[in-house]
């Protein structure tokens, strides 16, 4: 018996399945790009990313004959919907969170409720990047798409109903949309009403862990799964990475290093509005119940994955990233990167800025320019650590997951950055993990998330900070915070 994962994400998608004893018997990958009709629109191609997701599944479940898969559970990106009719057809693509549409009616919804009393329904800081503000641009910009639709689901909904399952979807999903109540937990009237949307619209809110059925006989068949294969409802890919990295308990924090990079720390209750509002943090379920947490985040392995295609074209092979990861030098760059090259996540949400490198010369090698931007990846989140430590989270030590905490010299980076070790895991990809785990407390393998996270969960390496080098990044952060202070205004021209 095995459990499968499924993790899809912004640029990729994964399917693992791991043995009830411990370990992953077989893991598979796709890329899909991200599409982008007009300049400041992102979106992704739906029917692809489906097709994407199936080839994965079937990929894995062909490898896993001697330990059949006895249930799945999905982790997924947030914020972004896509429009199903209602012969469950898929209608348009679905618009990502770093789209800069729907700007203005974020603007509206918080004058209209005030930031404190919106926070208090829905404890997000209202912004483009959330599904809310998508659907009202469609309702006003593409009404016959908007009155075609049936449903609009969020990624790990629509893996389940493609696959056979009940249109629902977790309460750590459901709060990504900004229409969702997170005491009652249940879809908020007031802001259904505000927004005009009809709550027949979307899918059926229910806890992490809820088995939402079958996958259905025709389509088992057609990926090579087993009949009777469960589907358990995932959540939000932080929240099943928490999971994956053995998070059960509020005080710690994990770093997900994938396409967006996001520092997510867990409480063991909602922290009040007065706390976090001030510092840009929002709260969200855990996939455990009575556990809430927060996301920090901004762009990272999409920064990296531009690198390649941009300046590594001609690299090929499966070792692309870890061959340009070897022409960094040892010591820290020479160069200065904003990593405002999409709209950037919390906690500061600013949209209309830009990437910018600076420092170049004549002698500036590719290596160097790639350090440089892994480095201000990082330089992003460095003053929000101060604040997570307020909040009484333990800022220790760090557990990196998600593909980039594959890379040593990543992970050294950020070390050195931070001033504190980072914890690579044995399995990295801790959102599928987090996944499994949760398919396998939800139809009885293990007895709850403990005995799953011994089962799976185990240290690799650790990663120890050059204290040295740690000053010396002290002191370029410093420059750093001067970038975008001195170029703002021509960055939101440009």
């Amino acid at each position: 018996m095995s459990l499968l994962g499924i993790d899809v994400g912004t640029s990729g998608c994964k399917a693992a399945a791991y043995g009830i004893g411990g370990g992953c018997i077989a893991a598979a990958q796709r890329e899909y790009p991200t599409v982008h009709p007009r300049p400041g629109w992102a979106e992704l191609d739906s029917r692809l990313v489906l097709a994407r997701v199936r080839e994965v599944i079937a990929e894995v479940a062909a490898q896993t004959g001697h330990d059949p898969i006895s249930a799945l559970c999905v982790s997924s990106m947030g914020e972004a919907m896509t429009p199903v009719g209602r012969d469950g057809q898929v209608l348009a693509n679905s618009i990502l969170q770093v789209d800069t549409r729907g700007a203005e009616y974020a603007e509206r919804l918080e004058a209209d409720f005030g930031r404190e009393a919106f926070y208090a329904i829905n404890p997000n800081i209202p912004g483009p990047n959330y599904s809310l503000p998508k659907l009202l641009w469609l309702r006003d910009h593409e009404p016959v798409l908007f009155d075609s639709a049936s449903k609009f689901l969020l990624w790990g909904d629509l893996v389940s109903v493609m696959l056979g399952g009940e249109p629902v979807t977790s309460y750590a999903l459901a709060n990504r949309t900004l229409l969702f109540d997170i005491r009652n937990e249940a879809w908020a009237e007031l802001l259904l009403a505000w927004s005009e949307i009809g709550v027949e619209c979307l899918p059926r809110p229910v806890p992490s862990g809820t088995v939402a059925g079958e996958v259905r006989a025709d389509i088992a068949a057609e990926l090579g799964l087993p009949a009777g294969v469960k589907i358990v409802v995932g959540a939000h890919d932080q929240c099943c990475g928490a999971l994956g990295a053995g998070i059960c308990s509020g005080g710690k924090a994990v770093c997900g290093m994938g396409t967006v990079e996001c520092i997510t720390p867990v409480y063991d209750g909602i922290p009040s509005a007065d706390r976090m509002l001030p510092i840009g943090l929002n709260v969200e379920h855990h996939v455990l119940p009575g556990l809430y947490l927060s996301f920090l985040y901004n762009q990272s392995g999409s920064l990296v994955k531009w690198f390649r295609d941009t300046f590594a074209a001609d690299l090929h092979g499966e070792d692309v990233y870890g061959a340009l990861l070897r022409e960094m030098p040892g010591a820290p760059s020479r160069l200065l990167v904003l990593p405002h090259f999409e709209a950037t996540g919390s906690p500061d949400f600013i949209t209309d800025s830009a990437g910018v490198i600076a420092g170049l010369r004549t002698s500036t090698e590719r290596g160097e320019i790639l350090k440089a931007v892994i480095e201000g990846a990082a330089f992003y989140f460095v003053e929000s650590l101060d604040a997570l430590r307020g909040l009484g989270i333990d800022m220790s030590e760090f557990i990196a997951t998600g593909g980039g905490a594959k890379s040593a010299e990543w992970l050294q980076i950020k070390a050195d950055i931070y001033g504190v070790p980072f914890v690579r895991p044995k399995i990295t990809e801790c959102g599928a993990l987090g996944a499994a785990i949760l398919a396998g407390c939800a139809t009885g393998v293990f007895s709850g998330p403990a005995e799953g996270v011994a089962r799976f969960v185990a240290r690799d390496r650790v990663f120890e900070p050059d204290m040295a080098r740690h000053a010396q990044y002290k002191e370029m952060h410093a420059k750093y915070r001067q970038l975008y202070p001195a170029m703002k205004d021509l960055l939101a021209v440009l």
